[in-house]
């Protein structure tokens, strides 16, 4: 169906061109949420980091003390060797301890040395292995002695060799006459490669945690700023809300104030500039409620209250509802097309659609000329104007003028929101022969 034409209502005032895109300024000065939001980001990443490096680090000590044990277990294993074959050596002649059979034996010859000692039990003459193996003070070997002697169980303990240097493991194992203990035999190895080795393991793990920091370090700063995304997000359409509200507010106002300054100064003129002053100051109120109706989307305060809804109906009374002017032609086609959907919401939606191709969708000097058609749950309007600046198909329509020529792009936006909400999309091109085409698509109902 075709809308028969209005008459022409009250004249305009001029409209200022407006740039062609407003993106925000190279240096703009950090906002104080900006800021928070960063300080909190390396909050996180710090807190992060460490938390996880205290695991770590305690996850290292645990390897390394680990490492010290197995090896002391090693060298306690190998000297318990040699004194287990140095008692079964010894033999005892009443109540004397007979070395005859060990000095004679092969096991004096290696290594690790060995020294059989009284300790606190009765004095005899002790016994020192003839091979040439590290070895620690005669005073550290008789205190090892008299350890075990007197606590009667294996003692194994650090030392140097003689003379200081090299690191020495020692191991007294006391031996029995009867059920009488009668000494100890006191085993030394060079402890310096078991050493090397286990300084080794504690620079690579030394090693390996810093470098394990620095990565958690930057995961955490990479989930940090993920984490922080979505506030990030909700600060800048906050900004781009602010932005919005002043510039499309401003001009109007301004015009307004204009009009009333000029109807003050000259009174014969006040019946022609008060129905501009009243044009004027509804299409500020519209303004005002795709602001309110913008920031309550961004917000989530909207809420979209889905229904099964004839869309072809809901734009023809959106379109019997649309006023027009300058002889502007609207024209409607529409097949039977059911949506899920909000009605009020997609009412505003191609409201704005329709209010913004009949104010920019026309050539300079020619009334405006704007098709409608519904179809499969999609609105399309087209119009015969200058087109779009470029050609921005699933256009965001977010802070750049993303209509003709002179549209701010905040109708636009509203119907972005609306369609996002609603699980659809609006598209945009430019046709070959001229103008714009916006869709809006919205989910159908099946079945």
């Amino acid at each position: 169906m075709t809308a028969p034409p209005r008459p022409p209502g009250p004249q305009s005032p001029p409209r200022p061109t407006l740039p062609r895109a407003r993106t925000r300024r190279q240096g703009q000065p950090t906002t104080a949420a900006r800021t928070t939001l960063g300080r909190l980001r390396w909050v996180l990443t710090v807190t992060f980091t460490a938390t996880n490096a205290v695991g770590l680090l305690l996850l290292a000590w645990l390897v390394v003390s680990s490492d010290a044990d197995r090896g002391r277990q090693r060298l306690d294993g190998e000297l318990q060797r040699v004194t287990l074959a140095a008692i079964q050596r010894l033999s005892y002649q009443g109540d004397a301890v007979a070395l005859d059979n060990l000095a004679n034996s092969g096991l004096s010859l290696q290594c690790p040395g060995f020294v059989v000692l009284p300790g606190s039990a009765t004095p005899f003459l002790g016994l020192r292995s003839q091979g040439k193996c590290a070895s620690a003070s005669l005073l550290a070997l008789n205190q090892a002695a008299t350890q075990a002697t007197r606590a009667n169980r294996i003692i194994a303990s650090d030392g140097k060799v003689a003379g200081g240097g090299h690191p020495v493991r020692m191991l007294a194992e006391p031996f029995y006459n009867g059920k009488t203990v009668a000494g100890a035999v006191v085993a030394v190895v060079d402890a310096s490669g078991e050493a090397a080795r286990h300084q080794h393991v504690l620079w690579v793990v030394a090693g390996g945690c810093t470098g394990l920091i620095l990565v958690l370090a930057f995961v955490g700063h990479l989930l940090s700023g993920r984490a922080m995304r979505p506030a990030s997000q909700t600060l800048d359409q906050q900004e781009r809300f602010l932005a919005e509200s002043a510039h499309d507010l401003r001009t109007p106002l301004a015009a307004m104030r204009a009009l009333a300054e000029t109807a003050l100064d000259q009174p014969a003129q006040r019946g022609e500039l008060l129905p501009r002053v009243g044009a004027l100051a509804t299409r500020m109120s519209r303004m005002v409620d795709d602001l309110l109706v913008r920031a309550r989307l961004a917000a989530g305060v909207e809420q979209v209250r889905r229904q099964p809804v004839r869309l072809d109906q809901l734009v023809e009374s959106t379109v019997d509802s649309t006023p027009t002017t300058d002889d502007a032609q609207l024209r409607l086609t529409a097949q039977p097309s059911t949506v899920w959907a909000d009605p009020m919401l997609v009412q505003r939606a191609v409201g704005n659609l329709i209010d913004n191709a009949l104010k920019y969708g026309r050539q300079p000097g020619q009334p405006a000329t704007v098709t409608v058609t519904v179809a499969n749950g999609v609105v399309v309007v087209a119009d015969e104007g200058p087109g779009m600046q470029a050609p921005l198909d699933a256009a965001s329509f977010d802070g750049v003028v993303s209509g003709t020529s002179g549209s701010s792009g905040l109708g636009l936006s509203i119907v972005r929101w609306i369609a996002d909400a609603h699980g659809g999309m609006l598209r945009v091109h430019n046709p070959p022969w001229g103008g714009a085409v916006f869709e809006l698509v919205l989910p159908p109902v099946r079945g």
